[in-house]
């Protein structure tokens, strides 16, 4: 049985619950290695199991390392767990509210975070994927030719996804942002059909085997410019320094908001510092505030300090560190793009 399996069994024993319900995609894919094109329900239990739609068994058949049934009906399938004896399950805390009110009459229900605890440490090979994902995304932001572009902001935008998928890919891991002058104030900025301007700022990432990368620069070309991109620089470089096992997430975050807010742009950091990466592109743990998870070893999180100047321009920097004995940042591109 997977080693994600038997942790979870653990949890739910020592909870005395008999059951836990998943539907979210990237849930069922970790535990089964079969992502669902349009529902699914996972069940992990002493015998795990899935329910796939009658569109997907195929598919779940060849992927899945769980047994797999058809789904019929919410009457068969809870039906089926009743005669196995189960009385209580809990339930992943996205479990959408129509899912909830199908079993809340037929089992004991707790929303427990166990799939997201068990997420937070990766794999050795899970590691290795977001490692593959960052050295494609990065490689196919170097084929990028920025200084001398004349293309759009959604022109490079779409040949940055191009070139990903290009270099081994299956896509991109969120929508590529490639945002410049003004509009680089706008964290999320949507790529516009215009011109390049100054500042550029491009977010972008790749997917591998399931597996997200997500990185951040900003090219700057005034010494207004150089100045914030300085500030943010430190703040990025002495919160990665600061990462290490044992400490809480929100002292990372503070690390860098200190630093930006000495400099008097303490309410120009409109975001948090970093986030958890790997199957999906935000997962938890992250360096922000309110976060007061304890870091440990096998943990994938983001740190991405940034300021932005409304109406003028925006910088932000961002990698993604892995924590073991020491935080290894994944992928060698340099902050500075000249």
């Amino acid at each position: 049985m997977e080693l994600h399996i038997k942790n979870i069994l653990k949890d739910l024993e020592k909870d005395d619950i008999q059951g836990y319900l998943l539907t979210q995609f990237t849930n069922v894919e970790y535990i089964s290695g079969y992502k669902p094109t349009s529902f699914a329900f996972c069940i992990i239990k002493e015998n795990p199991v899935i329910y796939a739609s009658g569109m997907d068994m195929e598919l779940a058949n060849h992927d899945s390392r769980i047994e797999v049934k058809k789904y019929e009906s919410y009457d068969i399938m809870i039906q089926e767990l009743k005669e196995e004896g189960i009385k209580n399950l809990a339930i992943e805390p996205t479990l959408p509210y129509s899912t909830y009110v199908r079993f809340k009459d037929d089992f004991e229900i707790s929303s427990q975070k166990y799939i997201e605890k068990q997420r937070m440490i990766k794999t050795d090979l899970e590691i290795e994927k977001i490692k593959k994902a960052t050295e494609i995304a990065q490689k196919s932001f170097l084929q990028l030719d920025i200084l001398n572009n004349k293309s759009t902001e959604k022109e490079v935008a779409f040949d940055l996804a191009r070139y990903m998928i290009e270099n081994g890919a299956s896509k991109e891991s969120f929508d590529t942002i490639v945002t410049t002058g003004s509009n680089s104030s706008l964290p999320h900025a949507i790529p516009e059909d215009k011109s390049l301007e100054q500042p550029i700022l491009i977010d972008w990432g790749a997917i591998y085997e399931g597996y997200c990368s997500d990185n951040t620069r900003t090219m700057v070309y005034s010494e207004a410019q150089q100045e914030i991109w300085d500030i943010v620089a430190e703040a990025h470089d002495k919160a990665i320094k600061a990462i290490k096992p044992g400490l809480k997430c929100c002292e990372v975050d503070k690390v860098a908001r200190d630093i930006i807010t000495e400099y008097g742009y303490g309410n120009n950091f409109i975001h948090s510092t970093g986030h958890s990466l790997g199957l999906d592109i935000h997962e938890t743990p992250g360096f922000s505030t309110r976060d007061d998870t304890i870091i440990e070893e096998g943990m994938v999180i983001t740190v991405e300090p940034g300021i932005y100047l409304e109406g003028e321009f925006g910088v932000r920097l961002e990698d993604t560190v892995s924590i073991s004995k020491r935080t290894n940042v994944i992928g060698n591109l340099p902050l500075r793009i000249d």
